[in-house]
């Protein structure tokens, strides 16, 4: 499987001719490449040449006197094979602000309903115009609302949308963009367990917090974020139950205990202690958390938050033990 989209950088000066010879040659013997102008400029002294192929594929090749950058969703050229890899924020500005212009048009004429969420659309670029997974992510947010149960696309979009358009996790996006993945099918759960991260950080975001994702502790694993502010600092794991009808436990009540459970007698249980649990419930349709919301079951970790989030932008929920955060501008919190 593919992973996101990242440059394949070549210290070496490339000629047209060597273009055409190493690049453009060989893509059109194997997948019948053509090249074809780019539709921006780039500017900053840099050549530029843009590849199609006849799958749909796509690649793009940025070059100067001294050295060139490739990125696409294609097979690449042996040329190129034993070159580094670099992420979108450690190459030239030019040369990324091209590439994400180049990409993101070609994507919103691939789905022009995404042009009506630019953030998300820049965000998960690096997967929306993957190899594998251009089409399986998309189709997430198109036909499942981005994991929301009884939720039209809309709205779902906007929620996230909203989040962000704040860039709190733009620095991080590589990381974070493929925790959507680059599979070529559709896994919602896996991918709405994936949006619960981002639903959790819009949650300490809008309670004010600063959040750090990927954080690793001493046991050797990572815990999802740590949320700071000026006088906090603390670590958060987030776990996603599946809805009831898609995992053998009876009932809601249960599918929050069970997953809670596994969290805490894995990572947590390792870590040793101090993390706060969120448990996003997001996934639940109203019948099923109105059974979480009605008992408010124990999770088996303390402090722990147990939620559900809507596209409207409302989240309500519980806390067991003493969490030390302060939440209550960002969520509901129930009798």
């Amino acid at each position: 499987m593919a992973r996101p989209l990242r440059f394949r950088y070549s210290p070496a000066h490339w000629s047209e001719q060597r273009v055409r010879q190493k690049i453009l040659q060989p893509l059109r013997n194997n997948i019948g490449a053509r090249a074809v102008n780019p539709r921006f400029d780039i500017n900053g002294g840099w050549d530029t040449h843009r590849f199609e192929m006849a799958n749909g594929d796509i690649a793009l090749f940025a070059r100067n006197d001294e050295e060139a950058y490739w990125m696409g969703n294609t097979e690449t050229p042996s040329a190129l094979w034993r070159t580094d890899k670099f992420g979108w924020g450690e190459v030239p500005y030019h040369v990324s602000r091209w590439t994400q212009r180049e990409l993101l048009e070609t994507l919103y004429e691939e789905d022009p309903w995404l042009e009506a969420y630019p953030h998300l659309s820049w965000f998960f670029l690096p997967v929306f115009m993957s190899k594998d997974g251009r089409e399986s992510t998309r189709a997430f947010f198109r036909e499942h609302a981005g994991g929301f149960p009884d939720a039209g696309r809309r709205d779902a979009m906007g929620f996230f949308e909203e989040f962000f358009t704040t860039g709190t996790l733009d620095e991080y996006r590589h990381v974070m963009a493929g925790k959507l993945g680059t599979s070529d099918h559709v896994d919602r759960v896996r991918m709405s367990a994936s949006m619960g991260e981002f639903i959790a950080a819009k949650i300490l975001v809008d309670a004010g917090y600063e959040v750090v994702p990927e954080i690793e502790v001493t046991t050797g694993h990572s815990l999802d974020y740590r949320a700071k502010d000026a006088s906090t600092n603390i670590l958060v794991e987030v776990t996603r139950p599946q809805p009831p009808g898609n995992r053998a436990a009876s009932g809601p009540v249960a599918a929050v205990r069970d997953t809670a459970e596994t969290k805490t007698n894995g990572q947590l249980a390792e870590h040793g202690g101090g993390a706060v649990l969120f448990v996003d419930c997001s996934s639940f349709r109203d019948d099923s958390w109105n059974a979480v919301r009605g008992e408010q079951p124990d999770v088996r970790h303390r402090p722990a938050v147990v939620y559900r989030a809507r596209p409207d932008g409302h989240v309500e929920g519980y806390q067991k033990g003493s969490v030390p955060l302060e939440l209550g501008d960002a969520l509901e919190f129930l009798d």
